[in-house]
């Protein structure tokens, strides 16, 4: 009877013991939360590509973050439903389409063409939509003022008709439009972009 009764009134204890033990492997094995991006933008953008058989316009909302060498582009639709998801990573990128179909590759703008039918220079959005080239790559620039307004790279044509008017900030363009002619099995493109003023 003295064992039972010294066994019960520890229970509680161990109890609780056992529960604080959980909790804290379950934190350890938690997965960290993701940091910060580098940099993000978001806006609007439309896209009409042509090709000998048809013509096709998308337009909707895109985000676009860069976290060390880490890029995830984002296209959603005026409704909000993903359209496609790229991200980008050393050694390889990985695009998810509408239907949760994804492909995987070492370019992320071959994979663009293979998931949405049209290609998308998104290995050097980045650096384009601050309104300069991609570095260590061929570029040719037109400037106006102290600001590039055409850039061409990549078989790329960016025109940057307007920047953002912030007084003693670095300017970045505010709305951007990138052109590439058709080429063998792919539709030329005309891609539109304007991004959210970064004040908010």
């Amino acid at each position: 009877m003295l064992c039972i009764r010294g066994a019960s009134s520890h229970a509680p204890a161990l109890s609780l013991a056992l529960l604080l033990a959980s909790l804290t492997l379950l934190s350890a094995c938690a997965t960290p939360a993701r940091a910060p991006a580098d940099r993000a933008y978001t806006g609007r953008f439309a896209v009409t590509t042509t090709s000998a058989e048809q013509r096709e316009n998308v337009s909707g909302r895109f985000g676009l973050e860069i976290r060390g060498l880490q890029q995830i582009l984002e296209l959603s639709s005026p409704l909000g439903t993903t359209v496609a998801r790229i991200e980008i990573e050393p050694g390889g990128a990985r695009a998810t389409g509408a239907q949760m179909q994804e492909v995987r590759g070492a370019s992320a703008d071959a994979l663009t063409e293979k998931l949405l039918g049209w290609p998308l220079p998104v290995s050097g959005l980045a650096d384009w939509i601050e309104g300069r080239p991609a570095p260590s790559r061929v570029a040719r620039l037109e400037r106006e003022g102290g600001r590039i307004v055409l850039l061409e790279q990549d078989g790329w044509t960016i025109h940057v008709p307007e920047y953002f008017e912030v007084i003693g900030a670095t300017d970045r363009p505010r709305r951007l439009v990138l052109e590439r002619p058709a080429a063998a099995s792919s539709p030329s493109v005309v891609l539109r972009l304007i991004v959210d003023d970064p004040a908010g």
